[in-house]
């Protein structure tokens, strides 16, 4: 999951950036309104966290001019204001969720999680898609009841594709998440994490689970058939396996 911060206060940034980043969220930090909505445009965050009081935009203004750009990520307000008007005003605005300082790192964790949980369409914290079972707040995978072993590169790929499922995602996607635009490896780099996770799922009995998008990407798919080969005067177009 990659989150986007708008906070100003350095010293509180770091701290929550660390925090995120033990649930293994990426983080990007925005000090000002004008840089939060400038990143929100360029890149495709899962979620986004707002403190009101920023240098340039109040964040009840970011939230409002987010949400008139079309930027669907649900985005958390953090304040010291703990009144039920200030809660009105952000949940007006376009927010999703509001938490007042000081607040527990375990609790902003589990309510970041459960409101991108949400915005993806799931109600519970496991998703389950065929023999596959995936423990969004554990973050743990099982296949028929059984647990596998992910690396984090792994789990964070199966767990992106699995709360997008039917969407195509490019390597640029996956670049993203795993490493939120630092240090970033070649992008072949996702191919051979997702030949490792394929061999692990496929091993625990779930086989042609994450199908490959010729030119596009991955793609991850309820149904678990068989692989399709083209013919030799077909041009291939979609891959299971």
């Amino acid at each position: 999951m990659r989150i986007l911060l708008v906070e100003d206060d350095r010293t509180a940034a770091r701290g929550i950036s660390f925090q995120l980043q033990q649930h293994r969220m990426v983080v990007d930090v925005a000090d000002s309104g004008a840089e939060a909505l400038e990143l929100a445009r360029l890149y495709d965050y899962d979620a986004v966290i707002v403190d009101i009081m920023l240098p340039d935009i109040e964040g009840y203004e970011v939230v409002s001019r987010l949400r008139g750009a079309r930027v669907e990520a649900p985005v958390m307000v953090l304040s010291a204001v703990n009144k039920t008007a200030a809660k009105v005003k952000a949940l007006g605005a376009g927010a999703d969720d509001y938490l007042a300082k000081p607040f527990d790192p375990d609790e902003l964790a589990a309510r970041m999680q459960a409101m991108i949980r949400r915005s993806k369409g799931y109600s519970q914290p496991r998703i389950q898609m065929g023999a596959i079972s995936l423990d969004l707040a554990a973050k743990e995978v099982a296949v028929q009841g059984a647990p596998v072993h992910l690396t984090g590169k792994e789990y964070a790929i199966l767990e992106l594709l699995m709360l997008r499922r039917g969407s195509v995602l490019s390597k640029e996607n996956f670049l993203d998440h795993l490493y939120g635009g630092m240090d970033e490896p070649d992008a072949k780099i996702i191919d051979v994490f997702v030949c490792k996770l394929r061999k692990k799922l496929q091993q625990a009995g779930a086989a042609n689970i994450i199908g490959t998008v010729w030119g596009r990407g991955y793609i991850i798919r309820e149904s678990q058939a068989p692989a399709y080969r083209p013919a030799a005067t077909e041009a291939p177009a979609f891959a299971m396996g």
